[in-house]
């Protein structure tokens, strides 16, 4: 089983410039938790749910107010995203998916082109858990 077997294909992106608000309704509105960020078809970065604390947000809407709340919003993507982005190639074996999500305590890992560097889909820990549930009702 490899990437391609397991990804979810042309996951929804943004862009670093997109508003940290944009992306939260983006999030919301598909119901997902990791965003691939992409400039150029390539990809730059990666923003997961967790890079959106919902804590802070409700600390400084009620220590600051709510146009504070509104700047931290409306300031890019790029300010909160991971740069190091953990990535994998179609042709990756599921086995060693599953190492770098645990090693690196991570929820997804994008799927690139090897010479484009454009995000082919994206792996999940849901997406593993999904193949690990078909395996296991085929035995």
């Amino acid at each position: 089983m490899t990437a391609r077997d397991l990804m979810t294909p042309d996951p929804i992106t943004i862009t670093p410039d997109a508003s940290i608000s944009d992306a939260w309704d983006l999030m919301s509105e598909h119901d997902i938790r990791h965003v691939p960020v992409v400039q150029g078809g390539a990809i730059v970065g990666m923003l997961s749910s967790r890079d959106l604390p919902l804590s802070d947000i409700l600390r400084l809407l009620s220590v600051e107010g709510a146009v504070a709340l509104n700047q931290k919003l409306a300031k890019p993507v790029s300010e909160i995203m991971s740069r190091d982005v953990i990535s994998v190639e179609p042709e990756a074996r599921a086995i060693d998916i599953v190492r770098l999500l645990l090693e690196h305590k991570i929820g997804a890992i994008p799927v690139v082109g090897a010479t484009t560097g454009r995000v082919l889909g994206i792996v999940s820990y849901i997406d593993v858990l999904r193949a690990l549930q078909d395996r296991l009702e085929d035995e």
